[in-house]
């Protein structure tokens, strides 16, 4: 498939309605996160987000912030592995324009659809602009998974049930076998059905390569860990007593149930999983809910810096680069 083709078809796809998708998700998550306040009185909660320390909370974004700086430098060492080589300060750039998008549009037509824009346009390779961009996300996936799975075997002294520690297990160790056999997958590709093989096909150099992205992968496994300890200076904040072995356990498993694509951010889901899994390890309820709320207010404010790089950088013509690419083709 030539690498050109892919990105083509998924703007298309995705672009049709992405302002209903949005509605969609921040509507669920806003009544997820209304129930969990309704079912346990919101009150209690309200009051605790007024306790939080602001040094804890500004501390807390600002590491949000240093980790998507590092994401950044991820993500170059990503793309140079397709041959896209440039100044960090131009996957900066793009790396926070595309977290600012995401605030408002998540998903493939937000902000990664228009990072992996910003950078094919730039080095007129479309391909394997957006091939880098989806094999960042891919990444930052696997090292979320391996970190859970560390966490749940080595960290378990909250004694989270085998109900909850299995699957994080169990998907790490998936994870782990999916990446060591990426060389042979990689040449099973043409077996796959036609849809499977052009979605395969972003990824086809990196799965060829999997050594090379292991600096991706720890830089990913230090993001994760850094988001921990920002919850655990939220926590902090409120004046809990509890362990950052705890957030490195717990974290990561919420994460996990936060990526799933349903919610605006993670919006109601995270605090769901705060919910079960601290108050396991001994938090309150109100305090769980709280965290997660906090959590979320600190990454959207985290996220609002990258304004500055969305109104400072040239925002490229979309349609001109889509036609270009398919006169190009043919």
């Amino acid at each position: 498939m030539p690498p050109t083709e892919a990105p083509r078809i998924e703007i298309a796809a995705g672009a049709r309605r992405p302002y209903l998708g949005f509605a969609l998700r921040a509507g669920l998550g806003l009544a997820i996160a209304g129930a969990l306040l309704w079912w346990y009185d919101a009150r209690p909660v309200f009051a605790l987000l007024l306790r939080e320390h602001p040094a804890y909370f500004i501390a807390a974004i600002v590491l949000y912030v240093l980790g998507q700086v590092m994401s950044a430098y991820r993500w170059q060492l990503v793309a140079a592995l397709v041959n896209i080589r440039g100044p960090f300060r131009e996957f900066l750039a793009y790396y926070f324009v595309g977290m600012f998008t995401n605030l408002f549009i998540p998903g493939l037509v937000g902000g990664d659809t228009l990072r992996a824009i910003y950078l094919g346009r730039r080095h007129h390779r479309l391909g394997e602009a957006v091939a880098s961009v989806v094999a960042d996300r891919g990444l930052g996936v696997i090292a979320l998974f391996w970190l859970a799975a560390i966490a749940a075997l080595f960290l378990n002294t909250a004694g989270l049930p085998r109900a909850i520690v299995a699957p994080a297990i169990l998907a790490g160790t998936a994870s782990f076998l999916l990446y060591a056999l990426g060389p042979m997958l990689a040449r099973k590709v043409h077996l796959a059905p036609r849809r499977v093989r052009r979605a395969a096909g972003l990824v086809v150099p990196y799965l060829h390569r999997p050594v090379a992205t292991l600096p991706a992968i720890v830089l990913s496994l230090i993001l994760q860990a850094s988001l921990a300890v920002g919850q655990w200076l939220l926590a902090l904040g409120l004046g809990l007593d509890v362990s950052l072995s705890i957030f490195i356990l717990c974290v990561p498993i919420a994460n996990t149930v936060a990526s799933i694509p349903v919610t605006l951010n993670g919006l109601g889901l995270r605090e769901g999983a705060y919910l079960v899994l601290l108050g396991i390890a001994g938090v309150g309820r109100e305090d769980a809910i709280a965290l997660g709320l906090l959590w979320f207010a600190a990454t959207m404010l985290g996220g609002l810096t990258g304004a500055i790089a969305f109104v400072t950088t040239e925002l490229p013509n979309v349609r001109s680069e889509v036609a270009s690419t398919a006169a190009a083709e043919r």
